[in-house]
């Protein structure tokens, strides 16, 4: 053991224990307590600060065949957490080292050296490294100038705006040159906060037809759709893009809890006329340019170019409730839960 502290015995996982049908509900998830295992050689136990719930996870609550593999019943749900590094037998991850890692859904955890990744507190908070700086400012960045191949003076439409991909995909693309940009959120007080964030537009999706908000918000069309919505979104949008648009596919969450096969867009002709290209992507396909990111958004969040909107909840007996509430919009920013 190459370092330890005072470490506990025991701790409190949140155990998946049904496969939701629909919404998911509290009955599906159980908090459990069991004992901290011992450490294997390279291995290091973590108290965790905060954890990530993310709308992504409610796929793998379902036992479907997808491009990553279901949640296991009975057993921790996992998630990307930060935290302390209590004990340690890796010789590159020392006792007190701050860690990023993919362990969250528990107060502690046992992970393999060579899988944490340490992080400097002292750049930005803890949880930005969650947030901003983490995974979800990667997939706002990546999806943007990559998947969607912005460039300057483009109009760019993001839907579920007010969320942490949303947020950022709208002040990078401000930062980046975009000549407007437009967001949709649930609520009177997000489109509020999108104003506050630089959006030139916004509006409530929940006031009436999107495409009749969409095209009042830009009038003369857009050029890239960043999609975290999916369904009547992606119908207004490829109906407002104007020739040659793209989309940038990253969610679908009003699709996420239905039961029965939801319909395309009736309007998927338009693609043809238009040549649009609908482009899905998965973050790990552009994890090459994760440093290019780190150091453009390290600069941006430096000078107060991008900020950045958390919800946190407190307590890991309630993180299957942030996680109900995420998936029905209860969010502005990321949402966290803080060990």
């Amino acid at each position: 053991m190459i370092g330890i502290t005072s470490t506990p015995t025991h701790t409190r996982e949140i155990h998946l224990v049904s496969r939701p049908s629909g919404p998911p509900l509290p009955d599906n998830f159980s908090l459990v307590e069991t004992a901290v295992p011992d450490l294997n050689d390279g291995e290091v136990l973590v108290a965790n600060h905060y954890m990530s719930v993310d709308p992504y996870m409610r796929g793998r609550m379902s036992d479907v065949k997808s491009y990553v593999p279901p949640f296991p019943l009975d057993a921790p749900l996992e998630g990307a957490a930060t935290g302390e590094v209590l004990a340690s037998s890796s010789a590159d991850v020392p006792v007190g080292a701050t860690v990023l890692h993919n362990r969250g859904w528990r107060e502690h955890a046992v992970v393999p050296g060579s899988s944490v990744k340490t992080i400097d507190p002292t750049l930005a908070p803890e949880s930005a490294f969650l947030g901003a700086l983490g995974m979800t400012g990667l997939t706002a960045y990546a999806g943007l100038m990559y998947a969607a191949r912005f460039a300057e003076g483009d109009a760019v439409f993001v839907s579920g705006a007010a969320g942490a991909v949303g947020s950022l995909v709208g002040q990078i693309a401000k930062m980046s040159g975009a000549s407007r940009v437009v967001g949709s959120a649930g609520s009177s007080e997000k489109v509020a906060r999108l104003e506050e964030l630089g959006f030139d537009a916004a509006f409530n999706y929940r006031d009436g037809p999107v495409v009749d908000s969409l095209r009042r918000a830009a009038p003369d069309g857009i050029d890239v759709y960043f999609d975290n919505v999916g369904g009547e979104h992606l119908e207004a949008a490829i109906s407002v893009l104007n020739a040659h648009g793209r989309v940038a596919v990253c969610g679908a969450i009003s699709q996420y809890n239905a039961t029965e096969p939801t319909p395309a867009p009736r309007n998927l002709s338009l693609v043809i006329g238009k040549q649009l290209t609908l482009q899905g992507f998965l973050v790990g396909t552009y994890a090459d340019k994760a440093e290019e990111f780190a150091q453009k958004m390290a600069g941006w969040l430096a000078d107060g170019s991008v900020t950045w909107d958390e919800t946190v909840r407190d307590g890991l007996e309630n993180a299957p409730a942030a996680f109900i509430d995420l998936l029905q919009g209860g969010n502005t920013g990321k949402m966290l839960v803080r060990l």
